[in-house]
């Protein structure tokens, strides 16, 4: 068995790939937590929240 202080010496994580910038929310153009990449429609979170208010249902 190894010692227990063997964990202290794991590798060091590799570099993450540097993040696209974000896509810019279409209704407010504030930015979003999407990147520019990301297909279809995006909003900021507030967007998303008022849009999400507006089709649920009012019965």
């Amino acid at each position: 068995m190894a010692p227990a202080h063997a964990s202290a010496h794991a590798p060091a994580p590799a570099p993450r790939a540097v993040a696209s910038p974000p896509a810019d929310c279409l209704q407010c153009g504030e930015p979003t937590e999407y990147p520019v990449e990301q297909p279809g429609i995006v909003l900021c979170p507030v967007c998303e929240w008022q849009e999400a208010q507006r089709s649920a249902c009012s019965g």
